[in-house]
């Protein structure tokens, strides 16, 4: 038998009803109950949680009586909850690791399945080539024992429980809440209908600030976006908001709470690295903390330009929390931040969270007094303007080897009249202009899609390297 599970960017995903299977999920569920018997593991236990998806509370259930049926306590939520408070469960009760049922910011009809260790940050590429080696043996075995929910908390080896205190108290020691409540700060928080719904408004409820939220009860369905991702083509709703209730800012968490966006007062979008650069600048200027910091490849030059000028090292990886959160631990950088909306921070888990993301960037209005556009005025004073855009473009499976190819064998001199000044295929197809620009050309590791990323200083020349990347991998250009 031939199933196809395939370890991703972060984790398992897949499409429900197709490959998102119950009995594909349980051949995942017992790969892992086998890696954590190996590493030692399975003694303290696995936390299982799960996001607002359709039937992700199912197939949860599901891995816990997989879990339980090998012998190792499990620790399952009793309600949706977000990845990274997820994984800080895994910390409070000192467990194995985790479970997440999940596809994150995946459309509607996609699942998945998050693997955290012990450490509560995302699975680093060795523990996920360990879990996946078991799985061809455990497909092959022509079923897997589970031991039915009832009898398993019956018998002790599964207990529910709610993941919110604990991560509370958590937060609480990471970010002076009393002085935020004092702030009077006005903000609207769009939750996507996922996972971080309630969790910015609750910590903050009961003084001067006010923080309105939208699209915060479950619908699997993700209505009105094309997914629960916090970028711009899915936060209408969220600068409408803003504009109406005239509030000082909008935040967006997605699916399950890992990314954050920005909307700043006017209902303009701040864009990923606008906000990893803002937040980066908070923890050295603000915070007055120093040490590491930790950017993957599509992420902006701006926080090179920043630990230049706060004279502290910079360290680059591939894309995913699974290279990001290893060096972060590695490092003890004060922040690791993606192109994709999540961020990091020393202290806390090696892990992205959207919820603390919020608060920080919060905290810094309140700090600076300013709102979003004038502290990213504030930003652009120290490192310049940078200008940033991306495009995704879906395939057919059948298109890919053929573009990947083309990129191998791409050796372009100049971009959108740009020189080329160097090259490297860490992650995808990166070009380095002159002056500081930079072309990526990536296929994503979840889905069949190229990426086509670009960051220049000029902003007429945005559209133009976007094109010119098209170019390269033998697709149309826009209008042509």
């Amino acid at each position: 038998m031939t199933i196809p599970i395939k370890f991703g960017t972060d984790g398992w995903r897949a499409i429900i009803a197709e490959d998102f299977t119950f009995a594909n999920v349980r051949v995942v569920a017992q790969s892992f109950a086998l890696y954590l018997k190996e590493a030692g593991l399975a003694e303290r236990g696995l936390v299982v949680g799960y996001d607002t998806r359709f039937a992700s509370e199912d197939f949860a259930a599901a891995v816990a009586e997989v879990i339980a049926a090998n012998g190792i306590h499990v620790f399952l939520c009793d309600r949706p909850a977000p990845t990274p408070v997820i994984g800080f469960a895994i910390l409070n009760r000192k467990a194995g690791g985790s479970a997440v049922i999940t596809s994150s910011h995946n459309p509607a009809q996609w699942s998945g399945f998050k693997v955290r260790p012990e450490y509560g940050g995302s699975a680093p590429p060795e523990v996920l080539a360990q879990i996946e080696a078991h799985i061809p043996q455990v497909a092959a075995s022509g079923g897997v024992e589970a031991l039915p929910l009832p009898e398993a908390k019956a018998r002790g080896l599964v207990e529910t429980f709610d993941p919110r205190p604990p991560y509370r108290k958590q937060v609480a020691k990471l970010v002076d809440l009393d002085f935020l409540r004092a702030a009077g700060l006005r903000a609207v928080v769009d939750s996507m209908h996922g996972a971080a719904a309630g969790y910015i408004r609750e910590q903050l409820s009961g003084g001067k600030t006010q923080v309105s939220e939208i699209r915060a009860v479950r619908n699997p369905a993700f209505p009105g976006m094309h997914n629960p991702e916090p970028i711009a083509r899915n936060l209408a709703p969220l600068t409408q908001a803003v504009r109406r209730h005239k509030a000082d800012v909008g935040l967006a968490t997605d699916g399950d709470g890992d990314r954050l966006g920005v909307v700043d007062e006017q209902g303009r979008f701040l864009n990923q690295h606008q906000v990893f650069a803002l937040l980066t600048y908070y923890l050295l200027e603000v915070r007055g903390q120093r040490g590491p910091l930790v950017k993957s490849l599509t992420t902006s030059r701006m926080i090179q330009v920043l630990g230049e000028l706060y004279n502290v090292p910079v360290f680059e990886t591939a894309v995913g929390f699974k290279f990001l959160g290893p060096k972060m631990i590695a490092e003890d950088a004060i922040v690791a931040g993606e192109e994709s909306g999540g961020y990091a921070f020393r202290g806390h888990l090696p892990e992205r969270d959207g919820v603390v993301s919020g608060l920080f960037f919060l905290d810094l209005m309140a700090r600076r007094g300013r709102r979003p556009s004038e502290l990213l005025a504030e930003l652009y004073d120290k490192v310049g303007p940078h200008f940033y855009d991306r495009i995704d473009i879906h395939l057919a499976p059948e298109q890919v080897p053929a573009m990947r190819e083309r990129l191998v064998k791409a050796r372009p001199e100049r971009i959108a009249g740009l020189p080329v000044t160097s090259a490297d295929t860490t992650d995808g197809f990166r070009f380095h202009l002159k002056g500081g620009s930079w072309l990526l050309l990536r296929f994503s590791g979840t889905e069949p899609l190229l990426r086509i990323y670009t960051e220049v200083q000029d902003e007429a020349l945005v559209a133009k390297v976007l094109d010119a990347g098209r170019e390269l991998a033998g697709l149309p250009v826009r209008g042509a």
